[in-house]
């Protein structure tokens, strides 16, 4: 550590505990960072601008590649720099993404959406890009990535751009594929891109979380509670990044943001604490439009011709000897939105063609709504935030506060479609696969307006479920149904909530353990044991009856055996029977109704349950899962984060599916690409928050950084560290680093 940011350390320090305020200190300093253990910033300006300056130079200096990848994803310039081949941390293709990002973020759209900004975000903004710019003209020779062309500094715009890609995460992202390959039927393109079924399933099993609000009649104390364990990627545009931020007299927030976002995402100050699940509400629909037969490139409007849009993208392509070919392809949209094409579901043919519409494409106001979460003073006026403002793009709300209150709400921008239009106006076909999809041949069928909705199209916050309690509400990316037994959520529009439907294996592990709390306190042990345990709730669900048709049956033995032995967790002392319970589900997901307690919407949390060993057929089909798993190789799954010195270092949890809190996924070599990421458990006391928690994968990417594993270990051993708050609990940090950044 260098003299200067000893001595910059010791003028603050000594500044404060004489009695001058933060805005003195700040003044003198302009833009203060403070670095604490496992590299989390601590960020003090006087304004906006010095704050902005201060995020952006500190999440350059732990994942300065890290972001400069994600802007060339989001400039539509992957296939510049890296050719056809490889794709972005999305897993899409290079030509594909640069198509649609190249469409999704053109100039206008992007300067409408900058426009849309208040001052104060223009101003966090313009520090971030600062900020970023001041670090890689410092330290860039220094990075993994210094040699590559595609290391250059950003502005305000790629901020925008990596701002409107997350907002569609919940929606036309999904599409990306079947938007980019949307094309006339017979026609023939210049540039052919694969026709690729959306994944819409790994939007949910890649972005989950779980969460749970204690209010002051089960804290203990009072006050408020909070556990945030949100499930997101462990790289890419959306793997957390720790901070604190501090503007004296006006902000005090810490928490975790997403790259590019200055402001914090899931976090407390002193009054609140708050965390996002991702919401089962549809953020988009479908609609079938119905083509017109006597002019090609139209389609019928409540009987009129209307001419679809064309707008021609073009992209640079590296060549296999270096040069850039020019590449472009037409995209194609209709008074509704961009058309698609995925086949068998969704395809232009010679009747008809597909739109989609995103509510979030619309929606500029996501910065501002966290931006004022952080300053909210309670559940009150947090509330009150994203009522009035609706800027939460698909993300389910939780939040407690200093005064005991409890707060969940499924209040995002969700297409205003009342029950009675999706019937009228329903596409049976694509409400079938459990896609929204509505007539596209008639105006009424529209998404409608409302009185008090922020956006035109979208449903108010007082159409939306919200609950608040002085028990608890609990969220793991259900339906709001279930959100607290005791008051069911029901008699909302099915694109924002549904009723009646099976409840996640982890909604059920937390709310079966709460249950057994029987009214009793909802201490932080409790909380923090419902992750760190790694039980998979799906074995005490049919592992018993599993083990009763074993017996006596010797050729069963070897796979009946290390079921019998395994301690039903996901982690280092599983043993191999965590192995076998794995193939044993991935085999016994494919059977027909074997529950011997089916589902029963009377009692959700409870069902369904247990084997139907009463049933012949159910029983031979389990003999024969047993036999072949006795009888052939089972190989342990690889779980692990790889490190620069080639120790790999192996991650507990598992498949979320499978009722695991901790849920963990990975890819084809067993390296973790998703799951639990930021924790933090909140408990309010007297003296203010009290918080501990940690980035599963850590803070940095840069290889030479001290910060790159340092919080994954005691990820591993369940070992939530304090996470340092008031400026005591700063200033006591024995190996405080700080630097001072004039604007």
């Amino acid at each position: 550590m260098n003299t200067r940011k000893i001595s910059t350390t010791l003028l603050v320090a000594a500044c404060l505990l004489a009695g001058c305020s933060h805005k003195e200190a700040v003044e003198r300093s302009n833009t203060l960072i403070r670095w604490t253990s496992f590299g989390v910033p601590h960020i003090t300006a006087s304004d906006e601008k010095g704050l902005g300056l201060g995020v952006g130079y500190a999440y350059a200096r732990d994942n300065l590649c890290l972001m400069a990848d994600e802007v060339v994803t989001a400039r539509g310039e992957r296939s510049k720099y890296f050719g056809q081949q490889g794709v972005s941390s999305a897993r899409h293709a290079n030509m594909e993404s640069d198509f649609f990002f190249r469409w999704l973020n053109d100039e206008r759209s992007v300067a409408a959406y900058w426009e849309a900004q208040p001052e104060e975000i223009r101003q966090l903004l313009s520090g971030y890009a600062e900020g970023f710019n001041r670090y890689l003209a410092k330290a860039g020779s220094e990075s993994s990535c210094h040699a590559e062309p595609w290391l250059s500094p950003l502005d305000e715009k790629d901020l925008v751009r990596l701002i409107r890609r997350l907002m569609v995460e919940g929606g036309a992202g999904q599409f990306l594929s079947a938007i980019v390959a949307a094309e006339p039927p017979r026609k023939t393109a210049t540039d052919k891109v694969a026709h690729r079924a959306p994944k819409l399933d790994r939007f949910a099993l890649e972005r989950g979380s779980n969460a749970i609000a204690v209010g002051g009649e089960r804290s203990g104390n009072g006050k408020g509670r909070l556990l945030a364990n949100p499930h997101f990627p462990w790289q890419g545009a959306l793997r957390f990044y720790q901070m604190h931020l501090q503007i004296p007299g006006k902000l005090d927030v810490m928490g975790a943001s997403l790259p590019g976002l200055p402001v914090v995402n899931i976090g407390f100050n002193r009054h609140v604490a708050w965390t996002h699940t991702v919401d089962t509400s549809s953020h988009f629909t479908l609609f079938r439009l119905e083509l017109d037969p006597q002019r090609e490139g139209h389609y019928l409007l409540d009987g009129q011709s209307q001419p679809f849009e064309r707008r021609t993208v073009q992209i640079d392509v590296k060549g296999e000897n270096g040069d850039l070919e020019r590449h472009e392809r037409i995209i194609y949209s209709s008074h509704f939105g961009p058309l698609l094409n995925w086949p068998g579901v969704a395809e232009w043919d010679e009747k008809h063609a597909y739109a989609l519409k995103d509510a979030n494409l619309d929606n500029p106001r996501a910065p501002a709504q966290w931006y004022a979460i952080n300053q909210t003073d309670g559940v009150a006026s947090l509330r009150r935030s994203i009522e009035e403002m609706q800027g939460i793009p698909w993300v389910n709300t939780l939040a407690a506060d200093e005064q005991g209150n409890a707060l969940f709400m499924n209040a995002s921008v969700v297409p205003n479609v009342p029950e009675q239009l999706l019937h009228s106006c329903a596409d049976t076909r694509l409400l079938q696969t459990g896609l929204p999809g509505l007539d596209g041949s008639r105006r009424e069928c529209d998404w409608q307006r409302a009185a008090g909705a922020a956006q035109a199209g979208i449903l108010p916050a007082s159409s939306q479920p919200v609950l608040e309690r002085r028990d608890f509400v609990q969220n793991s990316n259900d339906s709001a149904w279930m959100t607290n037994p005791a008051a069911p959520l029901t008699g909302f529009s099915p694109l924002v909530s549904r009723t009646g439907l099976p409840l996640k294996p982890r909604t059920r592990f937390a709310l079966e353990a709460l249950q057994r709390l029987k009214g009793g306190t909802i201490d932080e042990a409790f909380l923090q044991h419902l992750v760190i345990d790694n039980r998979v709730y799906m074995a005490d669900v049919l592992l018993d009856d599993v083990l009763a048709s074993c017996r006596g049956k010797a050729d069963l033995a070897k796979a009946c055996g290390e079921l019998a032995r395994w301690n039903r967790r996901a982690d280092g002392s599983a043993g191999s029977g965590w192995a076998y319970f794995q193939a044993f589900m991935e085999r016994f997901a494919r059977l027909e109704n074997p529950w011997e307690q089916p589902f029963d919407a009377e009692d959700p949390i409870n069902t369904p349950r247990g084997i139907d060993l009463a049933r012949e057929e159910i029983t031979s089909q389990l003999e024969a899962i047993l036999f072949e798993l006795s009888h052939q190789p089972v190989a342990a799954k690889r779980q692990i984060a790889s490190t620069v010195d080639g120790e790999p270092i192996a991650i507990p949890g598992g498949p979320g599916e499978l009722g695991i809190y901790n849920a963990i996924q990975t890819d084809e070599t067993g390296e973790v690409v998703g799951g639990t990421s930021y924790i933090q458990l909140v408990s309010f006391t007297e003296q203010g928050p009290v918080a501990r928690g940690l980035l599963a994968f850590s803070q940095a990417t840069e290889a030479g950084s001290a910060h790159r594993h340092d919080q994954t270990r005691p990820f591993v051993s369940g070992l939530w560290k304090p996470l340092p708050f008031t400026e005591q609990q700063i200033s006591s940090e024995l190996k405080l680093e700080s630097i001072e950044l004039p604007q």
